[in-house]
């Protein structure tokens, strides 16, 4: 797995360094970035505040009130803290944090010792993905140092939800690493049950260079409400793909033309729990969690993908709503039965074999999910797809008349290896089946009744996620009626 390319627009803050060396060792990172002092409680939550400091994983919660939330726990329980660095980054076309880690991973300590000094943790916990892109770093970075408090390593596995704060604490416990299923702070119950401040690897790396700069030399760049920079990474059509630093209030279209990237019908922003804009927005926004809300997207994990001309809109969503779908955790009917409902409603309307039934299913089944999952999950997927059949009004309305839009679906929008191949189609050999309903019983997933009780399927291809599913209620039926097309 390789990195993308590291630039920026603007002074380099972050990533300062990285044009001349592959990886900042102990050595090199303190000749581009100096020495930093460790700051009490009152100097930390005063230059987050004064810095306006949000985290960089895709919900942009206040740091200041995180750390503060985090210290008045610990007193009022008497507990030690614990501070986690998420690195784990299980969105599949993410790659910022692993880019700090694998090539900046001082800057991410740094913060995270900053952290760990103020509230006087006793542990902290960097959590990186099984995919080996930081892990090496990183545990050379801890061994080059002298940390505040004994710092340890965990690797989680690369699934989309292992990300999720919660997940990630329940890998560490030593739990099983998905959500928990019922909403909790980890700054009153996190690692082992104590006060823990959990923040991605982003977020440390600005609280560091925030330190060294002070609060009003961070806010020479940036907005007067967002100062600083962020982190972007760039993919879908860019034809250089990158992984860009650049200040707040930037022109989006300046970002996409850095990465030569067409826009074509439509850009993602903030990543598979994000929303679509349309080209005309794409040309006004500016970078900015203010600047991309105006616009009806997101910052979010500052994720970027236009899809560029020559791929259907509408297909590329059901890879993502089928790989999506293939990511619950389980827990819950909304996300384990609606998911995948959502999922085969967007190849419908793709294949043209839906209909505007299917518009109406994907309406329908996003908002079953909505609100209704034992983690955020069913609401980010809705999300995506709603915002989709929001902006792509010109191509449904193609694949309403004329079954689609013409250009094939090119697999622009990155999936982990091995989540894009699909099986056979599941058919049924109508001289044969007597409407018996055990095969939806056993892939409600892929089957669903009719009104006079016989199977109904859609024409789409059984994703491996379903594959088991599949070959169960085949080899069940009592007619011999259901089979799968290779």
């Amino acid at each position: 797995m390789r990195t993308p390319a590291v630039g920026h627009l603007g002074p380099p803050r972050l990533t300062a360094g990285l044009d001349r060396v592959e990886r900042l060792n102990r050595r090199a990172h303190l000749a581009v970035h100096g020495e930093l002092q460790p700051l009490d409680l009152a100097a930390a939550l005063d230059l987050a505040e004064l810095t306006n400091l949000r985290g960089r994983g895709g919900a942009g919660f206040p740091f200041a009130r995180k750390l503060d939330a985090v210290a008045r726990s610990a007193q009022r329980r008497g507990l030690p803290v614990t501070v986690v660095v998420n690195g784990t980054e299980g969105e599949p076309a993410s790659w910022k944090d692993k880019v700090l880690l694998s090539r900046a991973p001082h800057l991410v300590l740094d913060g995270a010792a900053l952290a760990a000094h103020a509230l006087g943790a006793e542990s902290i916990v960097i959590g990186v993905a099984d995919d080996g892109v930081a892990t090496d770093s990183v545990l050379a970075a801890v061994a080059e140092r002298r940390m505040p408090a004994p710092t340890r390593l965990v690797t989680m596995p690369h699934r989309f939800i292992s990300g999720e704060s919660g997940a990630l604490i329940r890998g560490i416990n030593g739990d099983v690493p998905i959500p928990p299923g019922r909403k909790s702070r980890a700054s009153d119950a996190g690692v082992g049950g104590r006060p823990t401040l959990l923040s991605n690897a982003e977020t440390y790396a600005q609280l560091a260079v925030a330190a060294r700069l002070g609060p009003y030399a961070f806010g020479e760049l940036g907005t007067a409400d967002e100062p600083g920079t962020v982190l972007l990474t760039v993919g879908g059509s860019a034809r250089r793909p990158a992984v860009l630093e650049v200040p707040t209030g930037v022109s989006l279209r300046d970002v996409l033309d850095r990465c030569a990237a067409p826009v074509g019908p439509g850009v993602l922003l903030g990543g598979f729990h994000g929303s679509w804009i349309g080209p005309a927005a794409a040309t006004e926004a500016v970078v900015s969690r203010a600047g991309l809300a105006a616009v009806g997207g997101t910052l979010g994990a500052g994720i970027i993908l236009p899809l560029g001309e020559g791929t259907c809109p509408l297909g590329e969503a059901g890879r993502v709503l089928r790989y999506l779908a293939g990511q619950s955790a389980g827990q819950c009917g909304p996300c384990q039965l609606g998911l995948p409902d959502l999922a085969r409603a967007m190849s419908a309307l793709s294949s043209g074999a839906g209909g505007t039934t299917a518009l109406d299913r994907i309406r329908a089944a996003a908002g079953g999910v909505r609100g209704r999952g034992a983690c955020s999950h069913p609401d980010g997927t809705a999300r995506f797809a709603l915002s989709a059949i929001d902006t792509f009004t010109a191509d449904i309305a193609a694949h309403l008349a004329r079954g689609g839009c013409g250009d094939p679906v090119r697999g622009v929008l990155p999936l982990p290896d091995g989540e894009d191949s699909t099986g056979g189609r599941l058919v049924v050999d109508w001289s044969r089946c007597d409407g018996h309903g055990l095969c939806a019983q056993l892939a409600p997933e892929l089957i669903t009744l009719d009104a006079n009780g016989f199977p109904s399927l859609t024409d789409t291809p059984v994703p491996p996620w379903l594959a088991a599913g599949a070959r169960k209620a085949i080899a069940m039926c009592p007619g011999l009626a259901l089979r799968q097309d290779a």
